[in-house]
Formats: structure tokens, C-alpha cells, sequence
């Protein structure tokens, strides 16, 4: 009886709206009003939206890259700073200095020239932490806090130097959150206009560890053995070169045999790491190292070595890179806890006004793929120039566009379908129009867990594959309600509203069941670092989707002839 009592009550709540235009006119108030003040969420920025959240893992990797030219003790300096601050962390367990190489391939330095890391310039440091399950303070929190502290202290020890933080992606690795590639054909002028774009990433707020992906030239010695000097001087070049290597590099001066190895060992033969450091990079210190370098001749003279060698200066050689056979830069940039999205609308509007100055501007035609890409024009020379955007932004803004390709592919599917089934538009409009608004749900639940959670909880592609889900399960709910009401019209030949009002009663119990249940499973969902998108999703929006079919649908039903 009780059960009876609540239906009766709620059908008389139904039939009084039906009953009521103002009652209509407020429903239909309240719905927009909802409807348009979630949308607006998204370009107010009280939800965010972003590929997929940062996860939380057991391990991270600083990358160090000291200015092209440096040596590797240089390199070393900044490592050990590094790895000082991290030591004094609670939950680092160990660490793993690599000198002069990238470390072994993880899942982020798959894509990042982890591996093709060789030089002294070059060092990364893997960072072991404590179980995630077992520790408060997530990795990426850990990362964001270190940051500035490690570049503060350790970047000023060499000038120049840059220090990557980077975290295991929760999605799919790429080369870093936002990538603008530099096109032209001239490769200085790529790697000018690469620094005017890393300096605008720079002074974006959100972005962080910017970096140009180039070369930087740099002063170079070259010693050169005097052939004709060496053989009057009574010397061999061999003798000249062996001397010269053994106090720079060191080398080899015999082996060792080994039983157990069956194999022989160098035996290698170095100065002290004081007789090899040159005081300074110029020229007089060179010459200050050699000047106290002497060979023995064959009649027992002292030779100095400057007497036989000469210095050449020079600049080195940048490395050019290509992509699709044309020369390319790679400016890169980290995001600090934020989406990819708005830092890079921020810093592409700065780039259209600062570079309008020099360059003719215009947006790529493709509105798609490439619509956030740009062109410059030079002024002066005519020379273009192409600016694309890739990286994490790149695959975020592309997920989102196949997504919403999905989603409107499958409202149409709907549609078609229900238009062949019921022979009217106007009922498959308000199944479909009824499902949609379950976007009003998805929308104020990641409001809802943003206020809730102490992290920023995006709106996420899962997110998306949530709602997308949510179309047949709110088709469904208004399916129940249509079919009823005509049957209660047909076969009993009740009044339409009070019809209406009887079938919105009577699969109240059933939509609320099958919405509990939907909610229950989600729940596991809510909280992983990933899929909580997906389930907060099925959560908010199953919720929006049995009030708009219980009290909104069957205002629509009793507007249309078709009942």
C-alpha cells in the first residue's frame, strides 16, 4: 500500500505540472537554465577539461642538459646539486645517475630520445620512490613541489643549463605536453624564431620546463700536429698525437689477459683529473696546458710541444633536424598541473600579436587537424614560416574531436532508429533531446568532485566515452515512459495527460532500480586516477538523466500530436 501511495503521489505530482502551463513554463525554465549554465563551465574555466589526470606512480626521471660545449664535470656539478635535494625527500627510496647518457628506456622516454642520449652535455637521473598505496603525497605532487627548488639552487651552477622533470604518462607517451614545431627553411632563423616561441611559452602561466630542441654553436679548439715541424724536430706524429690524448682523454697503453674471461683488458693510462682541467675556455689557457707538454727527440732534446702543434678555433656544427624531409626545430613544454589546452590558446593569441610586428600572420586552413597551426610571413624577405602544435595538446584536442565524431554518429544512429520504429520525428526528438541533457549531469558532477577533491579533477576523454555511454541508457528510460503512455491511450483509452502521468509513475521504480545499479558499479570507478572521469560520468549523469525522464520528457510527450 505504501508503494501504491508514493506511485499515486507521484502521478499526481506529474499530472499537475502536465495540468499547469506555469508549472510547464518553469520546468522548461529551470531545464535551459541548467542546461546553458553547465555548458558555460568550459569557457568560464570552473571545468577544466584535459586528456587524462595525472597518475600517481612509483618513479620519475629528471632530465639535466647542460649547455652544448660543456664538459662532463660541468654536467656532474648540476647532477649531484640535484640529487642532494632529492635525497633529503622522505619517500625517495633510491636514486640512479646516469652521466653523459639517457637512462634505460621507460614508458615516457619511448618517445622523449631517452636512448639516443650520448654526450657529456647529458645526464638523467631515475628517481625510486616508496609504494604509491603506502604514501600521502602523490608522485606528481612530489614533482611540482621539487621543481622550482632543484632549478633555483642548481641551474645557476652552469648558465644555460636546463632540468626536466618527467613523470610516467597515464596515457599514451609523447614528446611533452605541448610541442610547437618550427618550420623554414633557413635552420639559424628556425632556431631564432624557436626562442622567441619558447620565450612566449616561458611567460605562460601553467607551462613549465620550456626547452628548444636544437643545438647551440659553440667555441671549439682544434689541435693540429705540424707535419713538417715534427719530422725537422727529429719527432713522429704518432709520438705527438699519443702524448696529446694522454693528457686530454688518457689511453691505452697494454692489455691484460684474463682466464676466466678468455678475453684482454686495456689497461688505461690517464693524468689526474687536476693536470687535465683547463683553467678557463680560451686560447692562452690552451696554450698554458701545452706549453708545459715536452717530447724527447731521437738525439735526447726536449721538444715543446707548442713547437709541433697548432691551435685552430672554430664553432661546432649544430645538428639539423628534419621532419617530412623539412628543416624543423622542436620547442617543448611541461604542463604544472594543468590542462594543455588554455595555457596554449593563451600563448598562441601572445604569439599573433608580438610576432604581427615582423611577420605577416595567418591560421592554418583545416579545421580539424591543423586549426590551431600558424603561418609567418617575413616582412622583409618574404621567408614563411610554419608553426604546428603537437605533443599531449595534440593527441587531447584529436581524442576529443573523434569523440565528439562518436558521439554525434550515435545520436544520429538513435535517431534513425527510433524514427523507423515509433514513424515519428518528433518522438525520436524527444528521446534524443531527452538524452542529451544528461550532459547537465556529467558537467555539475566534475564540478561537484572538483570541490570535493584536493586535486583538479578534469573533464577527461573517459569522461567523454562515460556520456557517450549514457545515450543508450537515457533512450532507454524514455522508451519505457512513450511506449507505456500509448499502450494506457490505445488499449484503455485514458486521457493523455493523466496517461502520461500514470506511465511516468508507474517506471518510476524500474528507472530508479536500474540508475542504483548503474551508480553502485560506477562508484569502484570514481576514484581511480584514470577511469574517475568515466565513473563520475555514469554517477552525475545517470542521476540528470532519470530526473529529466521522470519530470522534463513527459512535458514534451504531452506537447506532441503524435501520444
Amino acid at each position: 500500500m505504501g508503494h501504491e501511495h508514493q506511485g499515486k503521489k507521484f502521478e499526481e505530482f506529474v499530472y499537475g505540472i502536465l495540468d499547469n502551463p506555469k508549472k510547464t513554463l518553469i520546468v522548461f525554465g529551470l531545464v535551459a537554465l541548467f542546461f546553458v549554465g553547465s555548458i558555460m563551465m568550459f569557457p568560464t574555466k570552473i571545468v577544466l577539461a584535459k586528456m587524462l589526470p595525472g597518475k600517481s606512480t612509483n618513479t620519475f626521471t629528471v632530465y639535466i642538459d647542460t649547455p652544448n660545449g660543456s664538459s662532463i664535470d660541468q654536467t656532474k656539478a648540476v647532477s649531484e646539486c640535484t640529487v642532494g635535494i632529492l635525497q633529503k625527500e622522505e619517500h625517495v627510496t633510491d636514486l640512479e645517475l646516469f652521466l653523459g647518457q639517457g637512462s634505460p628506456l621507460d614508458y615516457a622516454g619511448l618517445v622523449k630520445g631517452s636512448g639516443m642520449k650520448i654526450g657529456e652535455q647529458f645526464a638523467e637521473i631515475v628517481v625510486n620512490l616508496t609504494d604509491k598505496h603506502t604514501r600521502d603525497d602523490k608522485s606528481f605532487n612530489m614533482v611540482q613541489r621539487l621543481r622550482p627548488v632543484i632549478k633555483d639552487k642548481c641551474i645557476p651552477l652552469v648558465e644555460g643549463t636546463n632540468i626536466k622533470m618527467i613523470e610516467m604518462p597515464a596515457g599514451p607517451p609523447t614528446l611533452a605536453s605541448i610541442v610547437v614545431e618550427v618550420y623554414g627553411k633557413d635552420n639559424q632563423k628556425v632556431i631564432e624564431l624557436s626562442r622567441d616561441v619558447a620565450s612566449i611559452l616561458k611567460n605562460t602561466e601553467g607551462l613549465v620546463d620550456v626547452d628548444v630542441m636544437a643545438d647551440e654553436s659553440y667555441k671549439k679548439y682544434q689541435l693540429v700536429p705540424i707535419s713538417d715541424k715534427i719530422s725537422k724536430s727529429g719527432l713522429s706524429v704518432e709520438q705527438v698525437n699519443q702524448i696529446l690524448y694522454l693528457a686530454f682523454e688518457g689511453m691505452g697503453v697494454a692489455v691484460k689477459n684474463t682466464i676466466d674471461l678468455n678475453d684482454q683488458i686495456s689497461i688505461f693510462v690517464s693524468l689526474s683529473d687536476e693536470s687535465q682541467k683547463i683553467n678557463s675556455n680560451t686560447i692562452s689557457s690552451l696554450k698554458a696546458k701545452l706549453s708545459q707538454l715536452s717530447l724527447m727527440n731521437k738525439n735526447g732534446m726536449m721538444i715543446p710541444l707548442t713547437e709541433v702543434v697548432a691551435i685552430e678555433e672554430g664553432q661546432s656544427s649544430p645538428m639539423i633536424y628534419h621532419k617530412n624531409l623539412k628543416t624543423m626545430v622542436n620547442v617543448v613544454a611541461e604542463t604544472d598541473m594543468v590542462s594543455q589546452v588554455y595555457p596554449l590558446l593563451e600563448a598562441r593569441d601572445i604569439m599573433i600579436e608580438k610576432f604581427s610586428d615582423k611577420y605577416k600572420v595567418s591560421k592554418v586552413d583545416g579545421i580539424t587537424t591543423y586549426m590551431f597551426d600558424l603561418k609567418l610571413k617575413d616582412k622583409t624577405d618574404g621567408e614563411e614560416y610554419l608553426l604546428r602544435w603537437d605533443g599531449e595538446m595534440k593527441v587531447t584536442l584529436d581524442t576529443f574531436r573523434d569523440l565528439g565524431a562518436a558521439f554525434i554518429a550515435a545520436l544520429i544512429l538513435i535517431f534513425l532508429l527510433l524514427v523507423v520504429y515509433y514513424k515519428s520525428f518528433a518522438l525520436s526528438g524527444i528521446v534524443l533531446g531527452g538524452s542529451f541533457l544528461s550532459i547537465i549531469g556529467v558537467i555539475i558532477g566534475h564540478w561537484v568532485a572538483d570541490l570535493v577533491t584536493t586535486e583538479t579533477f578534469f573533464l577527461t576523454a573517459t569522461s567523454l566515452i562515460g556520456f557517450i555511454a549514457l545515450m543508450g541508457i537515457s533512450s532507454r528510460n524514455s522508451l519505457l515512459l512513450i511506449d507505456f503512455a500509448k499502450s494506457l491511450i490505445e488499449e484503455k483509452a485514458i486521457e493523455k495527460r493523466r496517461a502520461i502521468a500514470i506511465a511516468s509513475a508507474t517506471r518510476a521504480k524500474p528507472i530508479m532500480l536500474t540508475a542504483i545499479a548503474i551508480i553502485l558499479g560506477s562508484a569502484l570507478l570514481a576514484s581511480d586516477p584514470v577511469f574517475g572521469g568515466l565513473g563520475v560520468a555514469l554517477i552525475s549523469g545517470t542521476v540528470a538523466a532519470v530526473i529529466v525522464s521522470l519530470i522534463f520528457i513527459p512535458i514534451l510527450m504531452d506537447k506532441t500530436k503524435d501520444i
